[in-house]
């Protein structure tokens, strides 16, 4: 069996995510590989290097501080983003909650991230091998328009994978997975409604890159028809969906650590309610 996981993106909602990871590694069900946009990956690598409770140890301490994100940093140079780059992506994981690089590279485990190539408005996937100790992917595909600028890795432009594939389901299904477990950041009646005027701004803004003006606006049809899609594959028999019963109205920006600590442990109830549901997935043939 080669099993895959897909981590849906989602900003502060992904700590619905890392309760879900808390669960799964705690019950010792182990991906050979994993994808995600977003917040999702940039917290999925935590379940990769085997540590299931860091991301919840980054909330406690440092995720609703000053230093972490804030409207501050958009103006600060060398930064320009909502979140404080330097300190998320490189002084956190490399000082203050160290990650397990070893485990991470030798642990088993395949790590991907999706980003939006700006050029052709086209998904890419960038295997992560833990080389890259500020981890350039990951700020890629969490680089949201207008909270990020764009980043750019071995002379091509991306931005937020999640805005061309949000649940990476059929990457995994076409690398050979067999058995895949979506883990999403919306309850299953959510669909995504029409561009707002933030996504109008931000397709303006991006003019000059017409392939990804156009991801843009289509966004929301795109995520809808995911959702749609990954529902038809659990149906088949095909996939395995962990969601939030009730996500509480967490928006992407949320920094209350009680809130955010309330939905981390409605993913460790949420999958735990159906281990035994998906220990007979898995084990099917």
């Amino acid at each position: 069996m080669k099993l895959g996981i897909a981590f849906e993106g989602g900003a502060s909602r992904t700590y619905f995510t890392c309760g879900v990871m808390n669960a799964l590694i705690n019950n010792n069900i182990k991906a050979d590989i994993v994808a995600g946009s977003s917040a999702g990956i940039a917290n999925g690598v935590s379940y990769s290097s085997w540590q299931p409770d860091r991301c919840e140890e980054i909330l406690n301490k440092y995720y609703s501080t000053p230093e972490y994100m804030g409207i501050k940093y958009m103006f600060k140079k060398g930064v320009r983003s909502m979140y404080n780059i330097p300190y998320v992506f490189d002084k956190i994981p490399n000082e203050l909650i160290p990650f397990d690089y070893d485990t991470f590279k030798n642990g088993g485990i395949t790590s991907v991230a999706s980003v939006t190539n700006i050029e052709t408005g086209k998904t890419e996937y960038i295997t992560l091998d833990g080389e890259d100790k500020t981890w350039r992917a990951l700020v890629a595909t969490c680089a949201l328009p207008i909270m990020f600028r764009p980043v750019e890795i071995d002379g091509k432009i991306y931005m937020d994978g999640g805005i061309t594939d949000s649940v990476p389901v059929d990457h995994l299904l076409k690398k050979g997975c067999d058995k895949v477990i979506a883990v999403l950041t919306q309850e299953r009646p959510y669909r995504k409604g029409k561009p707002d005027f933030t996504i109008k701004l931000s397709a303006y803004l991006y003019r000059k890159y017409p392939n990804f003006a156009k991801a843009l606006m289509n966004r929301n049809n795109n995520y809808n028809q995911t959702r749609e899609h990954i529902f038809e594959l659990e149906k088949q028999g095909r996939i395995f969906i962990i969601t939030p019963e009730v996500m509480r109205g967490i928006s992407r920006t949320e920094t209350d650590p009680k809130k955010l600590g309330a939905i981390y442990r409605h993913g460790i109830d949420c999958t735990n309610k159906r281990m035994d549901e998906l220990k007979r997935y898995l084990s099917e043939k």
